[in-house]
């Protein structure tokens, strides 16, 4: 009764410190990256539509501040210079990670980057958005265009 009793304080209290941004949960790292055109469309999903309170807006600006675009790395991963493909799968695979994971900044930027290499194993050079690069696949370092419903994979 009393291991009963304990288990349902611990939920509980995580819960609260979720609700302040605070807590990091194992699951965090469940995201595995297998399929890039139907991960591409649900991160973006959760772009659409999962919604952060300030306090997870703030984690998710912590997360992604630092790190470069891929696109355009003279803007942030959190800003990039506009709303392009590679940035909504960014901001959708954030958004879910922080508030549906309860994920921590470090946990975040860690998945992101991990995704940017699936994106695009050969890499990013940062100058799509300033080159007209922008409508190029991801696998040529391009921000797979601007229209969510028409990726360039």
């Amino acid at each position: 009764m009393q291991s009963r009793m304990n288990m349902v304080f611990v939920a509980g209290l995580c819960a609260v410190v979720l609700s302040l941004g605070g807590c990091s949960l194992a699951g965090a790292d469940e995201i595995e990256f297998s399929d890039l055109q139907r991960q591409t469309r649900e991160f973006m999903g959760w772009y659409e539509t999962i919604k952060l309170t300030p306090q997870q807006e703030a984690v998710k600006k912590a997360a992604l501040e630092a790190m470069p675009a891929p696109c355009c790395s003279e803007y942030s991963a959190y800003t990039c210079c506009c709303e392009c493909n590679i940035s909504r799968t960014i901001w959708g695979l954030s958004n879910y990670m922080i508030a549906k994971q309860g994920a921590s900044a470090a946990q975040v930027t860690a998945k992101v980057k991990e995704w940017i290499a699936f994106v695009n194993p050969k890499g990013f050079e940062g100058q799509a958005c300033s080159t007209g690069g922008c409508p190029r696949p991801f696998k040529h370092g391009g921000c797979g265009g601007m229209n969510p419903g028409s990726v360039a994979f």
